[in-house]
């Protein structure tokens, strides 16, 4: 991805391979912005645009205060908005969790044979425990990646990006990755703040563990490819937090890096 200030345009350039998912997300977000839900917005220009092995697609520019992201609990309402909205008039993709951290796993030039061993049986117990969730919330259009890092403040008001993994699926994914970030010193206040918002405190419900669990592993992902490439920064925080989850330690404090 790369912006184009003059214009106020963002050019994401993506692999070939994302296509579906990213014709998938204009389409959806032109749609939520015609009905009113403050989606980041795409072009009013053809989409997308081939040019191998790469894909481009074109974006408005939303230019960011210096005074940090928007809090969690605008999060919260923008997930209540969403999730009120009326069935979209396009497919979505069945929401599957860990498909593409399996091929990441299996691939992996860096993981050695320990790891890579236990980070697929974990894979297999955590989605034989998602199987067994029932899910209060029931199912239906999800943004499929909500946490707080991906809104944007536009102005006063607050929009919601990132819409790669939109999907059908039960409600309870987009308020786990919420909860997950704890991880990263979320506070309780915040957490309150965000169920309040949203309607529905999901920490009363059984099931948030289990999420909050393969979130931790697919948040694996992106540090799994980049150690690939020889980033050893990305090499030793994902190394930090495999051992932290293979060890419980539900209170390890994790960092972007």
């Amino acid at each position: 991805m790369f912006l184009l200030p003059e214009e106020r345009i963002v050019v994401r350039v993506s692999a070939t391979s994302q296509w579906h998912q990213l014709e998938t997300a204009v389409s959806l977000t032109r749609w939520l912005v015609d009905s009113n839900f403050p989606a980041t917005e795409p072009l009013d220009v053809p989409q997308l645009v081939a040019y191998e092995p790469y894909v481009v697609t074109f974006w408005h520019h939303y230019p960011q205060p210096p005074n940090g992201a928007p809090p969690a609990g605008n999060l919260g309402s923008l997930l209540r908005a969403l999730h009120d909205l009326a069935t979209p008039p396009l497919a979505l993709p069945k929401y599957q969790p860990l498909v593409s951290f399996k091929n990441t796993v299996d691939s992996s030039t860096y993981l050695t044979s320990d790891p890579r061993s236990w980070l697929t049986g974990r894979r297999e117990e955590l989605l034989d425990a998602y199987a067994q969730l029932d899910f209060p919330l029931g199912h239906g259009h999800i943004h499929g990646d909500a946490y707080p890092g991906n809104t944007l403040w536009d102005g006063e008001a607050v929009r919601l990006g990132d819409w790669d993994e939109a999907a059908f699926g039960p409600r309870e994914i987009d308020l786990a990755n919420t909860f997950q970030g704890v991880r990263f010193g979320r506070s309780a206040e915040e957490l309150d703040d965000f169920a309040h918002r949203y309607g529905y405190d999901i920490r009363q419900w059984p099931g948030l563990p289990v999420l909050c669990e393969i979130r931790d592993l697919h948040t694996l992902g992106s540090y799994i490819r980049r150690a690939d490439h020889g980033d050893s920064a990305a090499g030793q925080q994902l190394s930090y937090r495999i051992e932290t989850i293979r060890n419980h330690d539900d209170d390890a404090r994790w960092r972007a890096v």
